[in-house]
């Protein structure tokens, strides 16, 4: 435990990605999957483990530390965890097209207002969503650390 860093996750800046518009060709991800109920994440903490430990024992970066969350039911998310090259024993997927995104800071249960938030600013900017993500991006612990609980909605439009 001595050992241990003092954070887990590293101080989230969020300029580079409120209100902006990007582009990504091949951008390279691991998928990973989380148990839920009723949308609140069981085991994310041991999905993200395991796909940070494949990454790193394939001595692969995570660019940004991004890491989207893809709530595909009450009972399940899908989360990719960015990286810089091809994870032997993962479950490899490239994001390529158009993408916006916005950052919110506060309670999860404000997540309904952030979303339909994004869902106005994506509609009065005259794009359609055609497949949004959250981006948690620091675990509770160092969110409480930091005084910040930032939240990206990432959206492919």
């Amino acid at each position: 435990m001595e050992n241990q860093k003092s954070e887990c996750c590293p101080k989230f800046n969020p300029a580079p990605w409120d209100a902006k518009d990007f582009s990504w060709d091949g951008k390279r991800f691991i998928k990973g999957k989380v148990r839920t109920f009723f949308f609140m994440p069981l085991n994310f903490g041991g999905a993200i483990t395991r796909l940070m430990k494949k990454a790193g024992q394939a001595g692969a970066q995570i660019p940004d530390y991004v890491c989207l969350s893809d709530h595909t039911s009450k009972w399940n998310m899908d989360i990719y965890l960015a990286v810089d090259r091809e994870i032997p024993g993962a479950e490899n997927i490239t994001f390529s097209g158009r993408f916006v995104s916005k950052v919110y800071e506060g309670n999860f249960k404000d997540t309904d207002k952030w979303c339909q938030d994004f869902a106005a600013y994506v509609k009065n900017r005259g794009l359609t969503t055609k497949k949004m993500y959250m981006w948690y991006t620091t675990c509770p612990k160092c969110a409480k650390k930091y005084g910040k609980n930032y939240v990206v909605i990432i959206a492919q439009v």
